[in-house]
C-alpha cells in the first residue's frame, strides 16, 4: 500500500509564489496548510479543499515571530498530521539604494525573509528529523547572488536565507532535504509594485527588455515568470525525482542571470 502524502507547510500562501505553490501541491494530492499573517489565507485554503481533493486549512500567523510559529506549526500537525514538506514562500521587498535606504528597511527585509525561515525551519525541521523525513524548500530570488541596484536590502536578505537554508540542509542530513528557488521577475503584486503602473501590462515588456543604464539584463525567454512556474521547480524539489538533492539552488528566471 501508498503511504499517504505527508502534509505540507507553506508559508505566504496568501498570495502570490505562495498561493500557487500550495494549489500546486493540492492539485499534487498533498495536504497542504497555508500560512501567512493576512487573514486572507483563510480565504485561499478554503478555494483548495475538499470535495475531491486533499485536505486545506490556513492559519495566520507572522513567520517573524517564533512562538507564533511554532505555536501554527504545532495546530498544523495536529489538524492534518505530521508535516513532510516545508515551503518558505513568505518574502517583502523594500526598495532604495545602500545610501537611501532606511535602517527599517533592512530590519524588514531580514525580518521576513531570513528571521523567518529559521524560525519555520527550526520548528518543522525539528519535527521532521525526529521521524526520520522531509524536505525544506526556500524561495529566494536571483537577486540573491546578482546584484541589483536600488535593492539592496532584499538582496541581502535573500541571500542569508539561501545561506541558512543550505546550512540547514547539512544539519538536518541524512533526514530532511533543504533547497532554494531563485525566482526572476514574477508577475505577481510585489513585482508589479515596482512598475510605474502596477494594472499595466506593458511594466512586463520594460522588464523583458532589460535596463542597460542599471546595468540589468533582459530576459532570453522573452517574458517574465508566471507564478505556477515557480511553483513546478518547488515541486520538483519537494518530490521523489529530486531524492539525490540538497544544499542547491534551483533558478527559474528565463534566463536573465544568464545561468551564473
Amino acid at each position: 500500500m501508498t503511504a499517504a502524502p505527508r502534509v505540507a507547510l507553506v508559508t505566504g500562501a496568501a498570495r502570490g509564489i505562495g498561493a500557487a505553490v500550495a494549489a500546486a501541491l493540492a492539485a499534487d494530492g498533498r495536504p497542504v496548510v497555508l500560512l501567512d499573517r493576512d487573514p486572507a489565507v483563510r480565504d485561499a485554503a478554503a478555494g483548495l479543499g475538499p470535495p475531491g481533493g486533499p485536505a486545506a486549512r490556513g492559519l495566520v500567523a507572522d513567520v517573524t515571530d517564533a512562538d507564533a510559529v511554532e505555536a501554527a506549526v504545532a495546530e498544523a500537525e495536529a489538524a492534518l498530521g505530521p508535516l513532510g514538506l516545508l515551503v518558505n514562500a513568505a518574502g517583502v521587498l523594500r526598495t532604495g539604494t545602500v545610501l537611501d535606504a532606511g535602517a527599517d528597511d533592512l530590519a524588514a527585509c531580514l525580518a521576513v525573509n531570513t528571521t523567518g525561515v529559521w524560525n519555520t525551519g527550526r520548528a518543522a525541521g525539528r519535527r521532521m528529523y525526529e521521524r526520520g523525513d522531509g524536505a525544506i524548500v526556500t524561495v529566494a530570488s536571483d537577486a540573491s547572488r546578482t546584484p541589483r541596484a536600488g535593492m539592496a536590502a532584499y538582496a541581502a536578505s535573500k541571500a542569508a536565507s539561501v545561506s541558512l537554508t543550505r546550512t540547514l540542509g547539512l544539519e538536518l542530513a541524512p533526514h530532511v532535504r533543504c533547497n532554494v528557488v531563485c525566482p526572476g521577475a514574477t508577475d505577481t503584486a510585489m513585482q508589479r509594485d515596482l512598475w510605474p503602473d502596477p494594472a499595466d501590462d506593458d511594466g512586463a515588456a520594460a522588464v523583458v527588455a532589460g535596463a542597460p543604464e542599471r546595468y540589468r539584463l533582459g530576459i532570453p525567454l522573452g517574458r517574465i515568470a508566471d507564478p505556477t512556474d515557480v511553483a513546478a521547480a518547488v515541486l520538483f524539489l519537494a518530490g521523489d525525482g529530486a531524492r539525490h538533492i540538497t544544499m542547491q539552488s534551483l533558478t527559474v528566471d528565463g534566463g536573465a542571470s544568464l545561468g551564473l
